[in-house]
């Protein structure tokens, strides 16, 4: 695999005008254009974990959630209407406007990462308690939602069905709603992914309202959305105790926390070399290929950018 300088190879950051835009947010990983009653959504190589953006982009990796995305809501519009309508660009998805719900519905169908962490300190999560003796990695009973608040700067927070309802967050009524579709998605998703000898671990989805219909909204079952394990040989390593082969995020959290940074305003964020860069690059075009069969052409000599100028054209001033 041929790789050339992220300053050239990546997409870090777009500044457009386009037509009836009427405003530009710059998200962690996406810029978001507002056309009206469109979305454009600019799937960048940016990377972020502990809700903070990583100093280096990574090769591919907008590609990569903004096709595996748009591969999943293909497949799940006979469970809930989906925002995304066309892909210009590879970077780029066109969709509906949604009016957002502030929550971020993540499901988990394993002890693992965030659930891991409360659990090896025995605190609860978002109110949920697990059953003692449990393993790093095992399966849970069932699925479990634990909701986080949708943060516009800084970490989101745990907060727990029955804060969602007091709080007046949401309506107790469209709250069952949306867990009912949130564990049908993942179901779904953990089906799909068994095809592919992956498991799906856990996940996270976000919703919003068009005409007073949930639609689903966002990047679904990707690899900065969910966590993945391989499936053969997961029964013997957690058997053994030993750490599960992953296709996630999750390494570059631990590779951060094993270089002093937890994502805490104190922290320094540690350089990354090239090898790293790298090795991320390289795992997202894997889980790519695992999840959906296909392959990523990274033999092309176009610079993303000016294909990505070119490919929006006719949405340009």
């Amino acid at each position: 695999m041929t790789y050339f300088a992220p300053e050239q190879n990546c997409i870090d950051r777009t500044d457009f005008h386009f037509k009836h835009q009427k405003n530009l947010y710059h998200g962690k990983v996406r810029d978001v254009y507002d056309l009206g009653e469109h979305l454009l959504m600019i799937t960048t190589d940016r990377i972020s974990a502990f809700d903070c953006i990583l100093p280096r982009p990574i090769p591919y990796k907008g590609q990569v959630l903004n096709l595996i995305a748009a591969h999943f809501l293909e497949k799940v519009k006979d469970i809930v209407p989906v925002w995304l309508q066309s892909l210009p660009d590879p970077n780029v998805s066109l969709g509906l406007k949604c009016e957002p719900i502030p929550i971020e519905f993540v499901v988990r169908g394993y002890l693992a990462g965030h659930a891991w962490r409360c659990y090896k300190k025995g605190e609860s999560l978002c109110g949920l308690n697990f059953a003692p003796g449990l393993k790093e990695s095992q399966k849970l009973d069932r699925p479990i939602l634990s909701p986080t608040t949708k943060a516009a700067a800084g970490h989101d927070m745990d907060i727990s069905y029955e804060q969602l309802i007091a709080q007046g967050i949401i309506s107790k009524s469209l709250l069952d709603e949306i867990y009912a579709i949130a564990f049908s998605l993942f179901r779904r998703g953990t089906e799909m992914a068994a095809e592919r000898d992956l498991i799906l671990v856990d996940t996270k989805y976000e919703f919003g309202l068009v005409n007073g219909e949930i639609v689903l909204m966002d990047e679904i079952h990707t690899p900065d959305s969910s966590r993945y394990y391989i499936k053969t040989g997961y029964e013997e390593r957690l058997a053994n105790s030993e750490p599960q082969l992953q296709l996630s995020k999750e390494f570059v959290r631990e590779w951060l926390m094993a270089h002093g940074f937890f994502g805490k305003e104190e922290d320094l964020m540690p350089e990354m070399p090239d090898s790293f860069v790298h090795e991320i690059s390289e795992r997202y075009l894997l889980l790519y290929e695992k999840l959906t069969g296909k392959k990523i052409n990274t033999e092309s000599a176009e610079v993303p950018i000016d294909r990505l100028r070119k490919n929006l054209s006719e949405f340009l001033i």
